[in-house]
Formats: C-alpha cells, structure tokens, sequence
C-alpha cells in the first residue's frame, strides 16, 4: 500500500455521462496510483470479456492493479434483464463490499456500476451505504453513464462527459486498443 495511506484523505470519483472516455480516465487514474505505490483493484459491472486492454495489461506488467468482472460477454436488456445477469451483478457488489471493508486496496474502481444502478440490477440504497462507509484514505471511483442524483451528491470529483462526436456515427466499429 502506499507508505502515506494513514494520512491522506481519499476521494470519492464519478464519471458519468454519454462521451467515451470514462473507463478510460478511471483506468488513467489507476496507473497514475499504481506508479505512486498504490495498490488498486477495479471491478468491471456488466463486463466478461477478457479482451480489454486494460486487462491484458494489467496481468501483463501492473501487478497492483487487479481487475475483476462480474457480467457476461453479452449487452444487458434494461428492460428485460437476465435473470443471470441480475446474479452477477450483485455479486459484484458483495465482491466490492468486501474489498472495501476488507480495506486491502487504496484505490478501488467500480467501472459501470452507475449503469447497473440504471438497469435496477443493484439496489441504489446498498451503493450509497458502501460509499459512506468506505475508510476515508481510500479513493473510490464510479463510472458509467446515467449516475443516479444520490451517487453524483456523494462525489468529490464529478465529471459529466459529454459526447460531441464518435467514429461509431461514421460507421467505424469498436477498435482494440482504443474502444477496448
């Protein structure tokens, strides 16, 4: 862990919004910890796919920097969500309770629990209890669009990203190492 953990305070992080780039600075942000000493653990919401370059890297060369998903491959239904990924997804937030409260890490990043929040997957009440009780050196990150009013209100960084443009309009599909 960082040497000064005990005498920092840590923050709480959202990125919200519809722009790209929200994993995308929490994982910015990690590797910014990770190069300080700190020891991060990121939870991927709705993510089973072990092909994102954050993954690959992390195994690779960031050996504190742990990253854990709990969804499928597959996009969720809003409207209708499976049954498993409903499962999975609170069992992510059991996993996040627990890295928290165990309170091994000084960074935790839970990537898309604002969307899971969204989708009803999660219930809001547990995520705010979990904010509230988090040790107060560590840093917390929340991304994912649509960020609940409560979550937003529990931020001390809050970024709302806008999206202006997207290859995707121009028809160009996602691409590894820079979509994923």
């Amino acid at each position: 862990m960082a040497e000064d953990k005990g005498k920092r305070k840590g923050a709480v992080h959202v990125y919200t919004g519809n722009g790209k780039g929200k994993t995308t600075a929490a994982v910015g942000l990690a590797l910014r910890a990770v190069g300080h000493g700190f020891k991060v653990f990121m939870l991927q919401f709705m993510k089973g796919s072990k092909n994102y370059g954050e993954i690959i890297a992390a195994e690779k060369y960031l050996p504190d920097f742990t990253i854990v998903q709990s969804g499928l491959e597959t996009f969720v239904s809003k409207e209708d969500p499976a049954q498993v990924d409903i499962d999975l997804a609170l069992r992510g937030l059991e996993i996040a309770k627990e890295v928290i409260r165990e309170n091994k890490y000084d960074m935790v990043i839970l990537d898309e629990i604002n969307v899971a929040l969204d989708y009803k997957l999660i219930p809001l009440g547990e995520v705010v209890e979990m904010i509230k009780s988090r040790p107060p050196e560590m840093e917390l990150v929340l991304t994912g669009r649509d960020a609940p009013k409560e979550i937003m209100e529990l931020g001390d960084v809050v970024s709302d990203v806008t999206l202006v443009n997207h290859p995707f309009y121009h028809g160009v599909e996602a691409r590894e190492g820079i979509e994923f």
